[in-house]
């Protein structure tokens, strides 16, 4: 019997963008695409996986019901929000967020405060954070896709160098300690960590020494 997070279940990602202008079509979103490519680039080629994608307005019982229906009916693993965590009015991602949390994850958003002030002061204006929904890790992103991408992979020198931890690091272990699968990514794009005891081999190389 294969276990819930056996290596090869694939991989369910649920991204949501919020935004009135984009909802209503008047002005083209950017969160989904930036974030469609960066899982095309991050991902290991053996880590099988698919998107559930939403565009929707800043309304938090719309959101509450969309992150809702991500987790516990198409039963993403890992949902993704962007926009809406500023402190105007009608930013109100971060609430629904915790409407629908099981668990508070407080370092995920401590880390991308941190991250993010390495580049802009406004930083610190940010609300983003994370939680836990049954098997499903929700994460609230900045909108833009500069800003996406220096979150996920953190702070690098001219040469390359990992500077600041991306917090994409830390969440192939996340998801795999609340049940979902065990996820590989390319490390010359982000290097996902784990204990040493929960490091698997990859595929044709259990019996190389």
């Amino acid at each position: 019997m294969n276990s819930p997070n056996e290596a090869n279940e694939e991989l369910r990602i649920g991204l949501v963008s919020i935004s009135d202008r984009a909802a209503s079509g008047s002005y083209q979103d950017q969160g989904i695409p930036a974030l469609r490519d960066w899982f095309s680039a991050a991902l290991a080629p053996d880590t099988p996986w698919r998107m559930e994608t939403r565009l929707i307005p800043d309304e938090q019982a719309g959101i509450e019901a969309t992150l809702i229906e991500l987790c516990d009916d198409a039963g993403c693993h890992l949902v993704l929000t962007t926009g809406g965590t500023g402190p105007a009015p009608r930013d109100v991602t971060p609430e629904a967020t915790l409407a629908v949390a099981h668990k508070v994850m407080p370092g995920f958003g401590e880390e991308m405060r941190r991250i993010s002030l390495n580049f802009v002061p406004t930083a610190i204006l940010s609300r983003q954070t994370a939680v836990i929904r049954g098997r499903s890790l929700i994460i609230n992103l900045p909108g833009q896709p500069k800003s996406i991408r220096e979150t996920l992979e953190g702070v690098k020198d001219a040469e390359g160098k990992t500077l600041v931890n991306g917090i994409f690091a830390a969440v192939p272990y996340c998801i795999e300690l609340i049940g979902g699968p065990y996820i590989e990514t390319d490390p010359a794009v982000i290097k996902a960590f784990r204990p040493k005891s929960a490091i698997r081999p990859r595929p044709g190389t259990e019996n190389t020494a």
